[in-house]
């Protein structure tokens, strides 16, 4: 009998969500996913203490504002977390254009072609990267643009269902739907507990999977943000799927059957829809758990990029 998490890999491509190194080299994920929390709890570990130095070292040589020289450095131990962690899988390395740039589109295009030129001085090419945008309508406008020059890009904090609509219109290579993150919202809002089958994340994935796969759309459904591994049981079978390590040590050692739940064979056809800014907006705004949580998720992530650049900060003053 094979493994819960060895059947989910016949059907579905298993992405870690993690910076940990050690669990990457042990549940070997096709792909690996990071934004700044992430990477921040991966360089608490041992094993970037040689990355910190390296990098605060090569801070100090720089001239200019403190401010933009710490951004550097953040910067380039974000790189190092996924260069490292490209060394471990043979397949994309997510990392994301700084949270406070949600809403500046010209902006995350810079970032996003130093990302692209920092991994290129490791060696590493585009090719193996994916630029994690915010799916707000700048982050969308801004995906558009890298993928016609070639830059595949992860829209994530994806919510709702006119996010997925107008990532599909940019010919975005990826999105991210949260999943735990909307049961999270639907749980605190009606006092409710949720089945596998009932957890509102779960349907909106399933939702947009159809959407995308009855109307030809190429754009990748992954699923992400699990709670629990019923939650990824339910989606069995989406294109890829993005798991914390302690839920894939779980599915490894779970011996039962594994159903299939999502398949390109089984859609119901819908209509294809287009959106403009205004209609996107206003479909947003409609959708008060996709408001907040957007919304919310930008904030955590600007938290932890403080954070992060806090910490160098103290580094370089050392």
């Amino acid at each position: 009998m094979t493994s819960k998490l060895d059947q989910l890999r016949s059907i579905t491509t298993v992405v870690a969500d993690t910076g940990d190194i050690d669990a990457v080299a042990r549940l070997k994920p096709v792909d690996c996913t990071t934004n700044p929390t992430i990477v921040l709890k991966a360089l608490g570990t041992p094993a970037f203490a040689d990355a910190i130095k390296e990098a605060v070292s090569w801070g100090k040589k720089q001239g200019g504002d403190q401010d933009a020289v710490v951004a550097a450095v953040a910067d380039r131990l974000a790189i190092s977390v996924g260069a490292a962690l490209a060394k471990l899988v043979p397949g994309r390395v997510s990392t994301e254009v700084d949270a406070d740039l949600s809403f500046d589109t010209e902006a995350s295009i810079a970032k996003a072609h130093g990302i692209i030129a920092a991994y290129k001085e490791r060696g590493i090419e585009r090719d193996r990267i994916l630029i994690k945008l915010a799916s707000t309508w700048e982050g969308i406008r801004a995906a558009q643009v890298l993928q016609s020059e070639g830059i595949d890009c992860n829209l994530t904090l994806l919510f709702s269902k006119a996010q997925a609509i107008a990532c599909a219109e940019a010919k975005a290579f990826l999105i991210s739907p949260f999943v735990g993150r909307i049961l999270d919202w639907h749980k605190k809002a009606t006092g409710q507990d949720y089945t596998a089958e009932t957890d509102p994340g779960v349907l909106s994935v399933r939702g947009i999977y159809n959407y995308y796969k009855a109307n030809g759309i190429s754009t990748i459904v992954m699923g992400a943000s699990f709670r629990n591994a019923g939650e990824i049981e339910a989606l069995a079978g989406c294109d890829r799927l993005t798991i914390s390590p302690a839920l894939l040590e779980e599915l490894d050692k779970d011996q039962g059957t594994l159903e299939r739940k999502l398949s390109p064979d089984n859609i119901t056809a819908e209509p294809l829809q287009s959106l403009d800014e205004k209609a996107f907006r206003w479909m947003l705004n409609e959708d008060a758990m996709a408001t907040e949580k957007l919304s919310e998720g930008i904030r955590l992530f600007a938290k932890d990029l403080v954070a992060l650049r806090s910490m160098v900060k103290k580094e370089l003053a050392a």
